[in-house]
């Protein structure tokens, strides 16, 4: 038999509900002036009843003084009226990231995104759990999004920025560490994603060419180096690795000027010099191809002489005395316009009966000569090579007396021509064309010098 409750009993329990619930909302608190999680973002309701939303907003309370007991029943009540209400799962997940439950928190965010996904709260909240997760790059996804979905959320901007360059500093050094540890493709890649976030770094630009110099592949580091020189035409590392390309497919003149912007750039380099040797690489390739060959000759002529010297010294060739002069045995020879120039300048006259005899072997003493002539032109302007050239070393196989003593004397003193095992100088001997062409090196720096 069904018992009946006395209506004195119903007002009574209904009377102690009231004072209950009376007493339960005076207890919420209101929020604080400084709120304990202040880049927590309040799930603002989305339709639902005034309970729910109700529910949502005493959890809130408690939860940004830090209740986080309270705050958990609250949304717990309001999501077993719905599950899948979007604000209450919300909050949920911003308990968890209070309580550094971060992988559970991320769950709760990604149940409400599932039924509002573009809910800027649950999205915000999951940025900051994967942030805590070390989960950068998807933390920024969801920051971004955010953004996109709330454009009032004006504080995320500073955020994604400083996460995009965290992420880009961590691909840079993995990028550098790849490189150093010899993983070149590796560190190619990681260049690559690098500058795709962050295309107006010359930096990065010149550090994508030297690895692909490292790895063969010329063209795109020289690429690599243009686009590093168009950010930042000052960068002299960029300039003078693109004019070493440059200067290796035989584009001197490109090279040269690359070099010359170098060296505006960092005028302490040396760049400059590189600059003039490039040039006069430039200047060779329009030579005869005889007179590129003479580097490789086994032997070289009179004529190959007076080339090497009429072109790389011609600044000591200018220099030098000039007198008329005749040969009778040079127009057909390739040499011939070097030849009446050294010739003239005397230092390396035609014989007597005015022949120059261009394809005659070129021995040693003949090279001697040829140098002390031009070392008594250069020593005019040169007092310590002047004084140099009166010294008389000793020659295991040329005597003070012997007719061309003062020629290999000075040439051996000033250090254009050493002597040979045993001190000899080997008069007769033939001259290769590096021989010749490192004594007139040697020459051209004297000069140079003074």
């Amino acid at each position: 038999m069904r018992q009946v409750v006395p209506l004195s009993c119903c007002v009574l329990v209904t009377s102690a509900f009231v004072l209950v619930s009376a007493c339960a909302m005076k207890s919420v608190p209101p929020l604080p002036n400084a709120l304990k999680y202040p880049d927590f973002v309040y799930p603002k309701s989305i339709p639902a009843s005034a309970a729910q939303a109700a529910s949502v907003d005493r959890g809130w309370r408690f939860l940004q003084n830090d209740d986080l007991k309270r705050a958990d029943r609250e949304f717990t009540a309001a999501l077993r009226v719905d599950p899948g209400f979007a604000p209450a799962r919300t909050a949920e997940g911003y308990v968890d990231v209070a309580r550094k439950n971060y992988t559970h928190a991320v769950e709760s965010f990604d149940a409400a995104l599932r039924t509002s996904p573009t809910y800027a709260p649950a999205l915000v909240g999951k940025g900051l759990a994967l942030l805590s997760l070390d989960r950068d790059a998807d933390a920024r996804a969801a920051f971004e999004a955010a953004l996109k979905a709330d454009s009032s959320l004006t504080s995320l901007a500073a955020r994604i920025d400083l996460l995009k360059f965290r992420e880009i500093q961590g691909i840079i050094t993995s990028a550098r560490q790849a490189s150093a540890a010899g993983r070149l493709d590796e560190a190619r890649a990681a260049y690559q994603r690098a500058i795709a976030a962050t295309p107006d770094s010359a930096v990065l630009y010149r550090e994508l060419g030297l690895v692909e110099r490292r790895r063969g592949d010329p063209s795109a580091a020289l690429d690599a180096f243009n686009h590093a020189v168009a950010l930042d035409s000052g960068d002299a590392i960029a300039l003078s690795q693109a004019a070493e390309i440059l200067e290796a497919r035989g584009d001197f003149a490109g090279a040269e000027t690359a070099y010359r912007n170098a060296h505006l750039a960092d005028p302490n380099s040396g760049y400059d010099k590189k600059a003039d040797a490039a040039a006069a690489n430039a200047r060779e390739a329009k030579l005869p191809a005889q007179f590129r060959a003479l580097p490789g000759e086994a032997r070289i002529t009179r004529g190959d002489l007076a080339a090497l010297i009429g072109i790389k010294l011609d600044v000591v060739v200018r220099a030098a005395p000039h007198a008329a002069v005749v040969t009778t045995d040079t127009r057909t020879d390739w040499a011939a316009p070097w030849i009446g120039e050294v010739a003239a300048a005397g230092i390396m006259p035609p014989f007597g009966n005015h022949t120059f005899q261009p394809r005659a072997p070129l021995r040693r003493v003949d090279l001697a000569g040829a140098v002390h002539r031009a070392l008594l032109v250069i020593a005019r302007t040169h007092p310590a090579l002047r004084a140099r050239l009166n010294e008389r070393p000793t020659i295991a196989d040329v005597s003070p007396s012997h007719l061309n003593y003062a020629d290999i004397a000075a040439a051996v003193e000033s250090g254009v021509l050493p002597l040979l095992d045993g001190g000899r100088f080997d008069i007769e001997r033939p001259v290769s064309g590096a021989e010749a062409t490192a004594a007139i090196d040697r020459l051209q720096a004297l000069a140079a010098s003074r």
